[in-house]
């Protein structure tokens, strides 16, 4: 659909006024159905799906949360209590500050293993570190994701977070070369870095860079089996007034430049948000020939 003729976009879909109102009568319709049920449901009337068939009901349930947040649409209550729009407040003893680790290098902590978040409790347990020891915190990854807990020698030293890609930002679009119309049909193909933390306790010199190249390495892997699609380019958002982005640059991630301020899901055109340095990691060196075809 041409961005034109749509009243709004979420989660990188165009929704026509049309599309609304049949969500809004889907909902209605269906007053016993979960918000899990009605994100499939909204799936399948629109024939939104990923590349190899499957529904994006992930991210449809994250529109659908936008939509109800904007007055455009009324949701059932939530029924599993999963967070998804609120503050992560769960506390637990598996999460507690661990004893300090010092190391001269990643080889004097043993072996690195990078482990996929593969069920609830592991879930849970991912959020709860991001929320208690990353300076963001933790926010709900909307639609394709994936996320790590980094072990060295049996022990957690580090946890990341890959996920949708910001919709627009002119240093990456700049850099790419597409136009409106090819990063619509291809955004899917970049994937966000969205958390990265070394635990607090941990201190190792050049751990931070060898787990991003190790993370980028894994990703090319776990990608297309999860989602059946290679990712192109792996993105990033380094906020200036914290951090230099040294590891990335190590890591041989390439700075783009500053963005505007606005964020990821901007639509006000306000620049509201600390100004960012944006890194890019290709995955494949013919990347502009596919997110530009």
């Amino acid at each position: 659909m041409a961005p034109e003729t749509a009243s709004a976009r979420y989660c990188g879909r165009f929704f026509s006024t049309a599309e609304l109102d049949q969500i809004r009568r889907l909902i209605a319709a269906n007053p016993a159905a979960s918000r899990a049920q009605l994100s499939r449901m909204v799936c399948g009337e629109l024939g939104w799906s990923r590349e190899d068939g499957r529904l994006k009901e992930m991210s449809c349930r994250v529109a659908m949360l936008r939509m109800q947040t904007d007055g455009l649409l009324h949701l059932p209550s939530p029924r599993n209590g999963n967070h998804n729009g609120k503050p992560w407040h769960r506390r637990t003893a598996l999460a507690e500050p661990d004893a300090p680790l010092r190391a001269d290098g990643p080889r004097s902590l043993g072996t690195l293993q990078l482990r996929r978040v593969s069920h609830r409790a592991e879930s849970q347990l991912h959020n709860e570190y991001i929320d208690r020891y990353h300076y963001l915190g933790y926010q709900p990854l909307p639609g394709a994701q994936l996320r790590y807990f980094v072990r060295a020698g049996g022990r957690l030293v580090a946890l990341l977070s890959f996920g949708a890609a910001a919709w627009k930002t002119q240093p990456r679009d700049h850099y790419i070369g597409w136009t409106p119309a090819q990063r619509q049909e291809n955004l899917h193909r970049v994937v966000n870095n969205a958390r990265f933390l070394i635990l607090p306790w941990i201190e190792c010199k050049n751990l931070a860079s060898s787990l991003l190249a190790r993370a980028a390495r894994q990703i090319n892997t776990d990608w297309p089996i999860q989602y059946g699609y290679r990712p192109l380019l792996l993105e990033t958002f380094v906020e200036q007034e914290r951090f230099r982005g040294t590891a990335y640059q190590a890591a041989n991630w390439i700075c783009l430049g500053q963005t505007t301020g606005r964020g990821k899901l901007d639509v006000h055109h306000q620049a509201l948000l600390p100004i960012k340095a944006a890194w890019v990691y290709p995955l494949d060196r013919h990347f502009r020939r596919v997110l530009c075809g």
